[in-house]
């Protein structure tokens, strides 16, 4: 997979593409069956498979101040798109412009003047151009005319409705972790750093990493069953709080994990915690030896309730 920020238009060369355009937010089961489509009609022309995705979300742009937390950085939805196939990450600055550029226009200079697409796919709801006039049918309009033939795949339904990136967050909102594993395909994941924490959980005899992460949308306040992926690539079990620890005065939320069987120092280092199951809510106990007692139950249900636990690779 290469990514190719699109800060010209010039056309690109690439053979045959068959272009995906979205936003991929969290790059669920919906976007999967875009990136199989456009794999089905490249792969036996040997065709470029790109997918075509905005920075920053457009939301940003169009209304800040209504705009969604982001459910994965654009560094993970690379990589969860190269997984499905995806050959090039096209991403195409979000401004101010180009939200007032028109749907003709965007079809016209980015889709076939850069991109030079020879099949679009989108959904059948995909929306563009200047608030967002451009439908489905229009872009096949446009398409006759500038060379692509265009490809609307139906929505992918879970219990009955299409499944989306709202949906995904409205599950971790409910701390449903195991809904929205349902709706991405796979358990919603964030990566951090190991930074210095108060250091409470060794002095307890629970030692614990404390995460600083760019991901934006976490679950609900609890306590979670996890995989942790370490800097060797091996996946150990963990229990992982996403609290204020409420026990000892804590104010401001953190995300804190315990790996189980495992004791390095890993300060500095980068992880990957992958939420599988809640395990209980966020509660204050009356001292450090209840919360101690919670923990080990806590330790001993996440180690039953993680799929897979110590599988090497990503």
């Amino acid at each position: 997979m290469n990514r190719v920020r699109l800060d010209s238009l010039s056309a690109r060369g690439w053979p045959s593409p068959a272009v995906t355009i979205g936003n991929f937010d969290g790059v669920h089961r919906g976007h999967a069956a875009l990136v199989m489509a456009a794999a089905a009609w490249a792969r036996p022309r040997n065709g470029r498979i790109v997918a075509l995705t905005f920075d920053p979300h457009p939301a940003r742009q169009i209304d800040p101040e209504r705009a969604p937390a982001t459910l994965s950085t654009l560094e993970q939805k690379e990589e969860l798109l190269a997984r499905l196939g995806v050959e090039t990450l096209a991403v195409l600055p979000f401004t101010e412009a180009l939200a007032n550029e028109s749907a003709e226009r965007f079809a016209r200079e980015v889709v076939a003047g850069c991109l030079e697409a020879r099949r679009v796919v989108v959904g059948e709801d995909f929306r563009f151009g200047h608030e967002r006039r451009g439908d489905v049918e229009l872009l096949r309009a446009l398409g006759a005319d500038l060379g692509f033939e265009l490809e609307p795949v139906p929505p992918v339904l879970h219990d009955g409705r299409p499944v989306s990136s709202s949906r995904v967050r409205e599950a971790l909102a409910r701390g449903d972790v195991q809904e929205a594993w349902a709706l991405l395909g796979r358990p919603h994941f964030i990566d951090g750093t190991v930074v210095e924490g108060e250091r409470r959980g060794r002095r307890l005899g629970i030692p614990t990493v404390n995460l600083e992460t760019a991901n934006e949308t976490l679950p609900a306040r609890g306590v979670y069953a996890t995989r942790c992926r370490l800097p060797s690539g091996e996946w150990v079990p963990a229990v992982a709080n996403f609290g204020r620890r409420p026990t000892f005065g804590g104010s401001l939320p953190s995300v804190e994990a315990h790996l189980i069987d495992f004791d390095d120092d890993l300060y500095g280092a980068t992880l990957r915690l992958e939420f599988q199951a809640r395990v209980r809510n966020e509660r204050r106990f009356p001292g450090p030896d209840a919360l101690v007692a919670q923990i080990r139950d806590d330790i001993a249900r996440a180690r039953a309730l993680v799929v897979d636990p110590g599988r090497k690779g990503v």
